[in-house]
């Protein structure tokens, strides 16, 4: 039965509000019992590809585990910064250790294609792929609504269709890799996101657009895609998949921010968590090794909501809208649609078989 509900209700809508709230004001209290930078486990012979890895929170993550011993592949736009970056941290590490083991690949999350074209390039090698950390995201505060060339609403596309494209497209890399994650860095802000399946590019009217909206919305969509994806995902694949909220973190969002708002942003720094603190909950569901088996534990007891991660590393429940098993099934449908994927693209990735992206057609 389609559900005829249009928006979150007041009182999930205020519980949200509250838990962003709150996470901004407590999180460095209640998280002050981590590590900073968190321990990681030696990875050597593990291999992890991270995107958006050349700023913030996926700068971070990138470094720790190329200095923790992993192959790392920094997923990019801007393959110069990235190379740069590279140059820098094998001049800082060494001595440390052997030379870090970093590459760089290109892939814009802004074009489906690419995202196509990157993962038909890592399959290709037919090697083993250990983790996929989903880490590139946009939040343009206060700016217009922006669709990217494939025409989605960008919030939608860089935080939801394009890493959920990815995840499965690269499936065959991540057979090869079990027991393998796929760690979806998602935000708080996800308890206050909508999604209308009917209306995922919010140009119906039936709700105004801001930049709050499609942030939120495209979140909370990460959240329902990843749960039937986790649902989907025999136990036997071995391939966990898990979202992590890195807590309100300074990053380059706060470039976008007008300059009142970035004003009052700077000057609450003891609330707001540096991009290394920002990285220790990806950090964690990438490397712990009793993730899996919270994994594992959800998938029997049937719980609604793939795993998910807080800020404090510890497990969290995901907002009420993402229990929503019905809403989750048709965001999973609409996703498959939307990036132009068969509607059994798991089943058939699982088995071997290949599928066919319509991003993915050459063009005459």
């Amino acid at each position: 039965m389609v559900s005829s509900k249009k928006k979150l209700g007041w009182m999930e809508w205020l519980r949200g509000w509250l838990s962003v709230i709150w996470e901004m004001l407590f999180q460095r209290i209640i998280a002050s019992h981590l590590q900073n930078p968190i321990a990681l486990p030696p990875l050597n012979d593990v291999t992890c590809i991270v995107t958006g890895a050349t700023s913030g929170i996926g700068l971070e993550i990138a470094r720790q585990l190329a200095e923790a011993g992993a192959h790392v592949v920094m997923a990019v736009r801007n393959i110069k910064a990235a190379h740069e970056l590279i140059q820098k941290w094998q001049l800082e590490w060494s001595g440390l250790g052997a030379p870090l083991n970093i590459e760089v690949m290109e892939i814009d999350l802004l074009s489906l294609e690419s995202v196509v074209r990157f993962a038909e390039a890592w399959n290709a090698r037919a090697a083993p792929l250990h983790v996929l950390i989903n880490n590139a995201g946009i939040f343009s505060i206060g700016e217009a609504q922006r669709f990217s060339k494939d025409g989605y609403e960008e919030h939608l596309q860089v935080n939801h269709l394009a890493p959920a494209l990815l995840s499965l497209l690269l499936l065959p890399s991540l057979i090869r890799g079990s027991p393998s994650r796929i760690i979806n860095v998602n935000s708080i802000m996800h308890a206050i996101g909508f999604v209308d399946t009917e209306d995922m590019n919010v140009v119906s009217g039936r709700r105004k657009y801001t930049s709050v909206v499609g942030y939120s919305s495209s979140k909370l969509a990460q959240v329902m895609f990843s749960s039937i994806m986790h649902k989907r995902l025999p136990a036997e694949a071995g391939i966990s998949v898990i979202c992590v909220s890195p807590g309100i973190v300074h990053t380059n969002v706060a470039r976008d921010l007008p300059k009142i708002v970035q004003a009052a942003y700077h000057l609450i720094p003891y609330f707001i968590f540096s991009a290394k603190e920002g990285s220790r909950s990806a950090l964690f569901a990438a490397t712990d090794p009793q993730v899996p088996e919270y994994c594992g534990v959800l998938k029997a007891d049937d719980w609604p909501v793939c795993a998910y991660v807080s800020y404090e590393c510890r497990p969290m429940n995901a907002s009420e809208e993402a229990h929503c098993v019905a809403t989750s099934q048709r965001v999973w449908e609409k996703t498959l649609d939307l990036v132009g994927l068969p509607s059994d693209s798991l089943e058939r990735l699982l088995e071997g078989d290949g599928v066919q992206c319509k991003f993915g057609l050459k063009k005459d």
